[in-house]
């Protein structure tokens, strides 16, 4: 059988950044060691640190219970009430926020102090659109469809920004800009997704329609990999969504001659390479 693994596939660089840093930190002998959530959205890394000593803080709420230690951002970033309250608590802050969603709060930032309504291309219940709100200083959007846009309660003439999360599929923030053009408002686009975002999304789609069947490697929570699942799934009826290995059904595999793999960006490379190692042997 032909295998072909996307090149994009696994840790993008923000991912692999913060990742280090957590695990810099223990090495440095650090105690305790904190993340502010789960430092990616994969349960075998976090699994692997928490056996290390770190803690994952999940909520807000327990940050007032923590008085020493080190918390570490994760690449998602967040809101900035969140970063002056671990601050204040005399907690050492080491922020690991992707330097592309860093971007993305500094623009929020500035223009909403300017007075611009801030829109936001993404799932309003992600961990890096939650913290992008967070530090919007005026009136936030988040927007994920056409229709949302059409209804925001904004007039023509409103100073406004466009935005987007950085994981965002870009076929649809096109979509998303060309509704907001011609709504009239006065204001700009700044595209935010990223460059590695667009890459790997372009790969796998390309790789999809090349292909018998195509398995897409990562976190259930995983925005992006759930991204390019759905964008692998338009293009090759045969996509298959898995976190590991073990969740790989071989049965389908047996009437397969190529199959495309590809993995988001919070996907180690261990993974990726255990599951083009067996289907590439086991077929």
């Amino acid at each position: 059988m032909k295998v072909t693994v996307a090149k994009s596939a696994g840790f993008c660089f923000g991912v692999r950044r913060a990742v280090e840093q957590v695990y810099h930190q223990v090495k440095e002998g650090k105690k305790p060691v904190y993340t502010y959530g789960p430092i990616i959205h994969n349960d075998q890394v976090v699994r692997d640190l928490e056996a290390l000593g770190v803690r994952v803080i999940h909520a807000e709420e327990e940050l007032e219970s923590i008085s020493e230690g080190t918390v570490i951002v994760r690449s998602h970033g967040v809101p900035r009430r969140i970063q002056e309250k671990i601050e204040a608590r005399g907690l050492e802050l080491v922020d690991a926020t992707c330097p592309f969603v860093k971007k993305i709060h500094r623009i929020v930032m500035e223009e909403s102090r300017k007075g611009a309504a801030v829109i936001i291309a993404g799932d309003e219940s992600h961990p890096e659109v939650e913290g992008i709100r967070g530090w919007a200083e005026g009136p936030v959007w988040v927007v994920s469809r056409p229709g949302d846009m059409e209804r925001l309660p904004l007039s023509a003439g409103k100073a406004a920004v466009l935005v987007a999360q950085t994981t965002f599929n870009y076929t649809k923030f096109e979509e998303l800009v060309e509704i907001f053009s011609k709504k009239g408002y006065d204001g700009n686009v700044i595209n935010t997704v990223c460059n590695a975002t667009e890459e790997r999304q372009s790969e796998a789609r390309r790789i999809a329609r090349t292909v018998d069947a195509m398995i897409v490697i990562g976190g259930r929570h995983s925005s992006n990999t759930q991204k390019l699942y759905e964008i692998c799934s338009r293009e090759c009826k045969n996509t298959y969504f898995v976190e590991t290995l073990v969740d790989l059904d071989s049965k389908p595999f047996q009437s397969f001659r190529h199959v495309g793999i590809t993995a988001g960006a919070s996907t180690p490379n261990k993974i990726i390479e255990e599951v083009q190692k067996h289907v590439g042997i086991k077929f």
